[in-house]
C-alpha cells in the first residue's frame, strides 16, 4: 500500500489556507490544488510498501511520538520548488514549529532505515503543499500573485496545534488522492 506519516494541521489552518488557494486562483494557472481537507504537512513520504512494513511502520511511530512533546506551528512565508519564479510545486512555510517538525522528520527517517526504508536524497524541509502546478499556462500571473502574497497574506495566519503524527494510505484515483488514517501516535502533552 502507498502510505505517508504527516502533521494533521487544524480546521482553521486548513480554511485559511484554503482562502489563499482561492487568492492564487486568480491568476488562472493551471494548477491542482490540495483539497482542504487533505492539506497537511509531510513527514516522511514511504511509498509502496507491504503490511508487514506497515506494521513496523507503526511500531517506530510509536517510538518516535512517545519521547516528543506536542507543539504548535505557525504559517510563515509562500514558496515554491524548484523557484517562485519558475513553480512546480506551491508551497506554505513554517516558522513556530519548524525545529520540532524537523527533529521528529530526522527521527522518523533514522528508525525507517533501520527496517529497510531508505532515506531521500534531499534534505527535509518543513513545508505544506497547496498546489502543483501543470503546465505554463498564465504562469506569469501566478508568480506576480505569488509575489504580492508572500509578505501580506500571512501575516494573519492562525497557530495549529500539533499533538500527533499519523500514518495515512494514499489512495490515487481521478478525481485525486483519498487518505485514511492508518495509525495517529499521539505526542506527549504537559
Amino acid at each position: 500500500m502507498r502510505v505517508f506519516i504527516a502533521i494533521e494541521l487544524s480546521e482553521r489552518t486548513q480554511g485559511f489556507l484554503n482562502r489563499l488557494q482561492e487568492q492564487l486562483k486568480n491568476s488562472q494557472a493551471e494548477v491542482t490544488w490540495v483539497k482542504p481537507q487533505n492539506i497537511h504537512l509531510t513527514l516522511q513520504f514511504l511509498g509502496e510498501i507491504d503490511d508487514k512494513k506497515v506494521s513496523q511502520v507503526i511500531g517506530l511511530l510509536d517510538n518516535v511520538a512517545a519521547d516528543k512533546n506536542a507543539f504548535y506551528i505557525r504559517l510563515s512565508g509562500i514558496g515554491a520548488f524548484p523557484k517562485i519564479s519558475f513553480p512546480r510545486i506551491i508551497w506554505v512555510g513554517i516558522d513556530k514549529g519548524d525545529i520540532e517538525t524537523k527533529q521528529i522528520a530526522k527521527d522518523l527517517e533514522e528508525d525507517a532505515a533501520k527496517i529497510g526504508i531508505f532515506k531521500e536524497n534531499k534534505p527535509f524541509s518543513s513545508h505544506i503543499t497547496i498546489g502543483r502546478v501543470r503546465s505554463a499556462l498564465n504562469r506569469n500571473a501566478l508568480v506576480k500573485n505569488l509575489d504580492n502574497l508572500v509578505n501580506n497574506f500571512l501575516k494573519d495566519a492562525p497557530e495549529s496545534p500539533v499533538n500527533k503524527i499519523t500514518l495515512f494510505k494514499s489512495t490515487l484515483t481521478p478525481k485525486g488522492p483519498i487518505y485514511e488514517v492508518i495509525k495517529e501516535a499521539y505526542l506527549k502533552t504537559n
